[in-house]
């Protein structure tokens, strides 16, 4: 009787979320039709944005750093040789209790003026959000002191590995965009082909499918903390809101929560899937993410708690009706009821095994299910292949095909981190209920060997 009680409440929440992730790949289609039939490229060649006039200003580039020594150098020095742009600054900001990092940033510093060593006032670790505003006033101060006005700050991590054309597509988009997100593209890990490569699967389908919809409603856009730009005059409009501080230092995903603000706040933000040349692989921020069960687990729980448990106390639902962003919003917090509904569909399947096996060794039939929950099984069933047909065909796209053939059994290793994360999210948004002050549980960050891992 529980199995069956059980089986049916999974099956119809699992329908619930296939119709959900069924909606969003129609109106990707339609919208990718449409495209077609106008004749439209949704995004111009790099070579046609390089012939526009570059609008005048630098860009910063804010690049957080707490525990970094192992990778900040390398980084750096991959970024100053690999942007194709003629002003810009990266901002580093590190702590004083973390010598070490800031040894390695001073290094790079001390030959090339375009990198500036940032050093916080408070021991670390604090937040990113915290770390990021001690780099927005850097930022002021060498504005009033050389009297220039920036025209955007972008976001990086001490990982990533920046395009060469990236500052170029943020230059051409910012007089237009409040905010400009560039698609991130995890590099697969040659030793954790499962981990590590479950982060390929969900970018690739996420910021090539996800977001364009997300776009095409008009809903905000929630920014990935990397590779994304947001208008100087638009970030000193925040900060002034906000007490002189433009990023939430209270906040454990301070990236989300900023693209939804600008949202609100009226500001365009789009989603700059621009190719390297034609037909070529888009122009996208690359790096390592975590390729270890605990690692991973840690970082999911903590996206978990900014977004779906803390975030959605923070941000609530747009002011206005608008059912697009609503939408969406809600697709951000369905963790909070899919992964209870996973927990219990993986217990139903052992429930109903000890079932059959007790059943099978008296020798009596096993329970017969309803034709209702008949239905159900196989309508999920049918979403199911969909899902997965869908999610390998963007790997695919992005990757090639034996990762998308890899796709599918790492789905079960998605399920399982998320599973996970989630114990750890429930353990930290309880602590921030009673007070704890939110900290930067960051993992630890890997950089390649360029240029064999990973090429443009």
């Amino acid at each position: 009787m529980i199995a069956r009680e059980t089986t049916l409440f999974a099956a119809i929440w699992f329908l619930v979320g296939g119709i959900d992730d069924l909606l969003v790949d129609l109106i990707y289609g339609v919208r990718r039709i449409r495209l077609r039939l106008v004749g439209r490229e949704a995004w111009p060649h790099p070579a046609s944005v390089a012939l526009d006039p570059v609008p005048p200003g630098r860009i910063a580039v804010f690049v957080a750093a707490w525990d970094e020594s192992q990778v900040i150098g390398r980084m750096l020095r991959a970024a100053l040789h690999r942007f194709d742009h003629a002003e810009y600054a990266i901002y580093v900001g590190t702590y004083p209790n973390d010598p070490a990092t800031i040894a390695a940033v001073a290094e790079v510093a001390q030959t090339d003026p375009r990198v500036r060593l940032v050093i916080g006032g408070k021991a670390g670790p604090t937040t990113k959000a915290d770390c990021l505003n001690t780099l927005w006033r850097a930022l002021l101060r060498d504005e009033t002191a050389e009297g220039f006005a920036a025209l955007g700050v972008v976001l990086h991590d001490a990982e990533d590995i920046v395009h060469p054309l990236e500052l170029k597509v943020f230059a051409h988009w910012l007089p237009h965009c409040a905010t400009v997100q560039l698609p991130v593209m995890p590099l697969p890990h040659p030793r954790s082909r499962f981990v590590a490569g479950h982060y390929c699967d969900e970018f690739a389908e996420a910021h090539a499918k996800t977001l364009v919809v997300r776009q095409a409603l008009g809903a905000g856009l929630p920014l990935a903390g990397v590779g994304c730009a947001i208008r100087r005059d638009m970030l000193g409009t925040i900060a002034d809101a906000r007490g002189g501080s433009p990023f939430d230092a209270t906040s454990l995903t301070e990236d989300y929560e900023l693209g939804l603000t600008i949202h609100a706040m009226g500001g365009k933000a789009m989603l700059a899937r621009v190719p390297e040349s034609p037909g070529g692989r888009p122009v996208a921020v690359r790096a390592y993410f975590p390729d270890t069960l605990k690692a991973s687990t840690r970082q999911k729980a903590r996206w978990l708690t900014g977004i779906a448990l803390a975030g959605w106390d923070r941000t609530g639902w747009h002011a206005r009706a608008h059912l697009g962003d609503h939408w969406m919003r809600m697709r951000d917090r369905r963790a909070t009821l899919a992964l209870p509904v996973l927990a219990i569909a993986y217990c139903t399947l052992l429930l109903w095994s000890v079932s059959l096996s007790v059943h099978g060794l008296v020798g009596s039939p096993p329970p017969a299910l309803d034709p209702l929950v008949h239905a159900l099984l196989w309508a999920n069933f049918a979403l199911l292949l969909w899902r997965l047909a869908v999610r390998a065909a963007f790997v695919h796209r992005a990757y090639g095909w034996r990762e998308a053939c890899w796709s599918a059994p790492r789905v079960l290793v998605g399920n399982y981190i998320a599973l996970f994360a989630a114990r750890r999210a429930i353990g930290l948004y309880t602590r921030m209920l009673f007070g704890a002050a939110p900290r930067w549980d960051k993992t630890a960050h890997q950089f390649p060997d360029l240029p064999e891992q990973v090429a443009g």
